[in-house]
């Protein structure tokens, strides 16, 4: 596997998950104010059946396959998260392999590493799953993780309850 970086990037993992849309949009932010380039990734694995050996397996997409719809996952994500203008300066890859292994091999020699994650976790902690915290003991690079935005609790339909109406003070 090879590295795409050359000192001068930032790598972004992207998954299609709202929190890797927030790193992605971070990422790219950074990448404009540094004059960089943004290079954002997507790792793969191939599924595997999980059927016992004498089971009769069912079709199952082709490694090829596999790869079109990860590909297919990165574009759509970076597109709607940058919007289509924005998303086609960056470098996109898809590569086969554990997520976290993948991240921090593509990330060496990068700017650093921007990942992605809940706003927040058990005990108001910040929430890094398994592939962050794998990032953040082994990368040879800094790394980031970029909360999503908290999003409000109360939906409009409380607000316009009745049994709400003149509870506001003037």
């Amino acid at each position: 596997m090879t590295e795409h970086t050359d000192g001068t990037s930032i790598v972004v993992g992207v998954d299609g998950s709202e929190p890797s849309m927030a790193a992605l949009r971070w990422a790219a932010e950074q990448a404009t104010v540094l004059h960089t380039d943004l290079v954002a990734v997507h790792a793969w694995e191939p599924a595997t059946n999980g059927h016992a050996p004498y089971a009769t397996v069912p079709a199952e997409p082709t490694p090829t396959q596999q790869h079109e719809r990860a590909a297919q996952v990165l574009a759509a994500t970076v597109r709607e998260a940058l919007g289509p203008r924005t998303a086609d300066a960056v470098l996109r890859i898809v590569v086969e392999g554990p997520p976290a292994r993948v991240l921090l091999q593509q990330a060496r020699g990068a700017l650093l590493l921007a990942l992605g994650r809940k706003a927040h976790g058990n005990f108001g902690l910040p929430s890094v799953g398994p592939v962050g915290r794998e990032c953040l003991r082994h990368a040879t690079v800094p790394v980031v993780t970029v909360p999503i935005a908290d999003r409000p609790q109360e939906s409009a339909e409380a607000v316009n309850s009745p049994s709400l109406a003149g509870s506001c003070v003037p």
